[in-house]
């Protein structure tokens, strides 16, 4: 019987065991990078390198698509500083910035068809925007009054997640559903309904969620029941205030591999990788080859969420490295270096975001604190005897004492 002990690492090494130089550099490289597996399309100068891989799912990326992705990345870091500005500003009670990560969201998020279903966990406002959702629409739940002002049907999209790694839980759920209706691995023609189209999901959480157990349940159950999920997880390198090597002796993309699903790490400051990486990914699931894991090795610009001070943890020198990896700065170079790109483009689109930011700020000053009976609306799809006395009871103590008309406009049910 072996005695627990904390593993301890050789206090001397030898002359052999001692790393070179250049050892040392290309660890260094691999912490900032990634690792030689790193799937990569687009260098940090704005380069477009070759993949034999990965080419053939980027061959529709010319110059219109890559405007487009610029574009989006632009509009989304534009309300996302807006709603970081509101929160300090008493207009919202927290938010989640996702700044550093556009490239990994709206990489994923345009890979998507619109049969495929996307489970987000809280920072996705990215995705969120690459599924035809207004950024007004996101507003409610970081200032407290609904949960989201979506159709997740309509959408595609799932309500965000709160609880950390459980959204896995409903997208693993999620994907056996699409494989017991029998749409996945269909050929042309073929399917549950006529016209019916093969389909995926994906779900997106971060490298703190990898050490959550809904997570690994759902790479458990998503894996025996061949499922077609992508599971994407965006490494920021931070869970909150937990680096990733305080959670993984491997490199998160290959945990996939005790699971027996493939599990592939994309440089996730590369809009043009996480797109053809994520294409490849769901064309696996709909072909019914199982789960895939996605490892966006990118990095959180900014706070965790706007209650957090990343100065305690973390030196200024590691986010000046990663400025110079911006996944902003290296598309804008590559369409002014490879395609003539001029700056008439680039400030029509900065224009675009300073209105789609004036008109965000001006919606969330607008929105109307709900009614105090609110609490008691869609808790049912349906009525209930017991809410609706609860409902009337709330109503009538309140009216006892508060002026007249004070309940006005009450949500009421459905509302």
């Amino acid at each position: 019987m072996t005695v627990p002990h904390e593993w301890v690492p050789p206090a001397t090494l030898s002359a052999e065991q001692h790393p070179s130089r250049e050892q040392v550099l290309a660890g260094l490289k691999g912490t900032d990078e990634g690792d030689p597996d790193l799937v990569q399309l687009l260098t940090p100068e704005g380069e477009r390198v070759p993949d034999p891989r990965f080419d053939r799912y980027a061959t529709d990326l010319d110059v219109a698509a890559l405007r487009g992705l610029y574009r989006d990345m632009v509009l989304v870091r534009r309300f996302d500083r807006e709603a970081n500005a509101l929160q300090r500003q008493g207009q919202l009670g927290i938010w989640v910035p996702l700044l550093g990560q556009e490239a990994a969201q709206i990489g994923a998020g345009r890979a998507l068809q619109p049969q495929d279903m996307a489970f987000p966990s809280y920072r996705e406002h990215g995705v969120a925007w690459t599924r035809g959702i207004d950024p007004t629409e996101l507003l409610g739940i970081f200032r407290g009054t609904d949960h989201g002002g979506w159709d997740p049907k309509a959408t595609r999209f799932h309500l965000y997640t709160i609880v950390i790694g459980n959204q896995c839980l409903n997208a693993a759920g999620y994907a056996m559903g699409q494989r017991f209706e029998g749409r996945v691995g269909n050929a042309v023609g073929e399917g549950t309904d006529v016209g019916s189209v093969n389909e995926a999901t994906i779900c997106f959480f971060g490298d703190g969620a990898t050490s959550q157990g809904d997570v690994h349940e759902g790479f458990v159950w998503a894996a025996v029941y061949d499922a077609p999920v992508v599971f994407y997880c965006q490494n920021n390198q931070w869970a909150i205030s937990e680096p990733t090597e305080r959670q993984s002796r491997v490199p998160l993309y290959k945990r996939a591999g005790g699971y027996g699903f493939p599990g592939i790490r994309v440089d996730g400051n590369d809009v043009l990788a996480c797109l053809a990486v994520t294409r490849w990914a769901l064309e696996e699931c709909r072909s019914g080859n199982g789960p895939v894991l996605i490892e966006a090795f990118t990095y959180r610009m900014d706070a965790h969420t706007t209650s957090d001070d990343p100065s305690r943890y973390r030196l200024a020198d590691e986010l000046e490295l990663w400025k110079l990896k911006d996944p902003i700065e290296r598309v804008r170079v590559n369409l002014v270096r490879e395609h003539g790109v001029g700056q008439e483009f680039f400030a029509e689109v900065q224009a675009e975001s300073d209105e789609l930011a004036a008109r965000f700020r001006e919606f969330c000053l607008q929105m109307p604190p709900p009614a105090p009976d609110r609490m008691f609306s869609e808790v049912y799809a349906g009525g209930s005897p017991t809410i609706d006395a609860q409902r009337e009871e709330f109503l009538a103590y309140h009216e006892s004492f508060e002026p007249e008309g004070s309940l006005s406009g009450a949500s009421g049910e459905g509302a």
